[in-house]
């Protein structure tokens, strides 16, 4: 299958089909855009690779991906076109009920692949659930990420082995977990930064907030890296902030942009100028990579209760790996043979998932109430026992 176009495939239904609420909702989102721009806060956007895949000149980041090269773009778009392959294949694994739950990334491609790829080996990674990108940009091998999600480990990599922390499912935790870890290298003098990600949600959380605080007063070499997808589940993000979630930096004293999330370019300058940054050490920065969630916030949710099909087509439009892959062609960079190359590259990723994942052992139903306290607890046993009398009771009826 076509990769790029895996989202354009997805059923839609009609406006007319949405519950009364989702109309309401977009009537809020567009009052809300229009107080913005009328107080003076309407933000300025960070933007090198235009959907059209047309080059935009920018004297601030330009040299930041000046020595890109043309294997190095192809390099981009392979990581991405992989990354939403795999992401497509646990979406369809889930729904065949191999996997409990699945986070899709799809539509943040670039946002994931753009940063993840400005990181050094150096660097530390303090991902949320959704960072499936940037775990591939770190080496950590897919299949362990679906051994979490199918419940038969938690995480299967060393966080030590390649710099990236395991999945924290908390919301907002991970930014308190990368400033003390991005104060603890100031302290030992490393050379190296530290990058945290969250989504616009997240930004509401305390612990979000008091991260800023302790990296601004300790001039931490962390980089707050938050992917506004637009809707915290159901909630869209002008029902999180009054400014742009960038601007919020002002506030704690250190610097915020904004970076078109659909720009794998624009977000591999950004990133790579806010970790120099953090290295050089002038502390802390936010950025905020403009992006959408093409898909539900997981396979447990329906978007389509909340928001309409107009502006998922608007955003389509923006496709990451369509912009690349027209400013690739338009420039000479990749031919046919090289989008052949890399579609025969997704089908064999697509195939060793699907197979790792059903060679996978069934989750253990009872490892939830293993480790909860080191010497037990009897209201533990107890709930223990509750469900393994549940469990039984599918057995007595002649079920599995």
């Amino acid at each position: 299958m076509t990769v790029e176009s895996t989202a354009a495939r997805t059923p839609r239904r009609s406006a007319g089909s949405k519950a009364g609420t989702t109309g309401t909702k977009r009537t809020t989102r567009t009052t809300a855009k229009k107080d913005a721009g009328a107080k003076g806060t309407e933000p300025q956007l960070v933007q090198l690779l235009t959907p059209e895949g047309k080059r935009v000149k920018n004297a601030e980041y330009d040299k930041y991906v000046a020595g890109v090269t043309p294997d190095e773009l192809r390099g981009l778009y392979r990581d991405m076109v992989l990354t939403r392959r795999f992401d497509a294949e646990a979406t369809s694994l889930q729904r065949q009920g191999e996997l409990g739950l699945w986070a899709s990334l799809l539509g943040q491609e670039a946002a994931q692949i753009g940063s993840g790829r400005a990181l050094r080996d150096d660097d530390y990674v303090f991902p949320t659930y959704r960072e499936h990108g940037v775990a591939w940009c770190r080496g950590v091998d897919p299949t362990n990420l679906l051994g979490m999600f199918r419940g038969v480990n938690n995480g299967g990599w060393d966080p030590n082995g390649n710099n990236f922390q395991l999945y924290t499912i908390v919301i907002g935790s991970q930014t308190l977990h990368a400033t003390g870890y991005a104060m603890g290298i100031a302290k030992d003098g490393a050379d190296s930064a530290v990058i945290a990600y969250f989504g616009d949600g997240a930004s509401s959380q305390g612990d979000v907030a008091e991260s800023f605080t302790f990296s601004a007063v300790y001039n931490a070499p962390v980089v707050f890296f938050c992917q506004n997808n637009q809707w915290a589940i159901s909630e869209p993000t002008e029902r999180q902030s009054r400014v742009p979630i960038y601007q919020r930096a002002q506030g704690f004293g250190f610097p915020g942009v904004r970076v078109d999330g659909n720009d794998v370019l624009g977000c591999l300058a950004v990133t790579r100028w806010a970790l120099e940054r953090a290295r050089s050490g002038e502390g802390p920065t936010l950025v905020e990579a403009f992006t959408y969630r093409m898909g539900a916030h997981t396979t447990s949710d329906d978007p389509t209760r909340y928001r309409g099909d107009e502006e998922r087509q608007a955003w389509e439009a923006k496709d990451p790996i369509l912009r690349l892959r027209r400013y690739l062609e338009a420039s000479n960079h990749a031919d046919e043979g090289f989008f052949a190359e890399l579609e025969a590259e997704s089908e064999a990723l697509g195939k060793r998932v699907r197979e790792a994942v059903r060679a996978m052992p069934d989750p253990d139903h009872f490892a939830i109430f293993e480790n909860v306290y080191a010497d037990g607890h009897a209201l533990v046993d107890e709930e223990r026992a509750q469900f393994a009398a549940y469990q039984a009771s599918f057995a007595d009826e002649g079920g599995n």
